[in-house]
């Protein structure tokens, strides 16, 4: 698909989101940015030359009014997101409740709605923002995984019903990022390597440009463990343990 049009960008005042709306407005597409604080969004819609809305999408009646001031967009790209890591007992039900809300409802009810108007013109994009916690799982990432691997599936899924439409459906799968990699100090694994807020916008464009079912975002040890996690999911954890992975996720 050429990349083009209007684009509607969620999670625009993070790292990621921001990354991907200055890339698409260098691709040329007109922009409408959301977040939840009110300065930001605003600073990032000037940047970009583009329209931002303040709004909690976990809101249902915020969420719907997001899609209406949007109108018909080209390409949806889904970059909102909650840290769900740690121990399962260590958030309360209203934090289980939030991460499931933010990172699984909200882009699958976002993709309901911007996407029906895909389907009937016969033509859009759609891209989630995912992990890699979606593809294989690691040590106290119960919660971050229920959601993104609830996210890979549905994407997955949906391309195959929309695809034959018009409609491409992508993931951009994404492991450490620079600005997020290691909390409180706490360095990666041996080999691991971050990558930056610019790489995973890099990766919403080839995705979009080449109609991609998914882009993984990682150094290639991270990828390569990621095929072995899927493989042999018990032996990549006792591998993961042995290269300090436990320390990353308890932290």
């Amino acid at each position: 698909m050429e990349i083009r049009g209007a684009a509607l960008v969620t999670g625009a005042t993070g790292g990621l989101g921001r990354a991907v709306a200055r890339r698409l407005r260098g691709e040329g597409c007109s922009l409408t940015v959301t977040g939840l604080r009110g300065e930001l969004v605003e600073a990032v819609a000037a940047e970009v030359d583009g329209r931002g809305v303040v709004a909690d999408l976990a809101d249902r009646d915020e969420l719907v009014r997001v899609v209406d001031f949007a109108g018909d967009v080209d390409l949806l790209v889904l970059a909102a997101g909650v840290d769900g890591g740690g121990l399962l007992t260590d958030h309360s039900l209203d934090e289980v409740d939030r991460v499931l809300d933010v990172n699984l409802r909200v882009p699958l009810t976002l993709a309901r709605l911007v996407g029906e108007r895909m389907v009937a013109r016969g033509s859009g994009h759609i891209v989630f923002v995912s992990s890699l916690g979606g593809k294989t799982v690691g040590p106290a990432s119960s919660l971050h995984s229920a959601a993104w691997f609830g996210v890979r599936g549905f994407a997955l899924a949906l391309r195959q019903d929309w695809g034959p439409l018009g409609v491409g459906v992508s993931l951009v799968n994404v492991g450490a990022v620079s600005d997020a990699a290691a909390p409180d100090g706490v360095a990666l694994p041996a080999g691991f390597q971050a990558k930056s807020p610019d790489d995973v916008a890099a990766a919403v464009v080839r995705a979009v440009r080449h109609d991609r079912a998914e882009v993984d975002v990682a150094d290639p040890v991270r990828r390569a463990g990621v095929v072995f996690g899927q493989l042999a999911p018990q032996a990549a954890a006792r591998l993961s343990r042995f290269a300090g992975s436990d320390a990353v996720g308890e932290r």
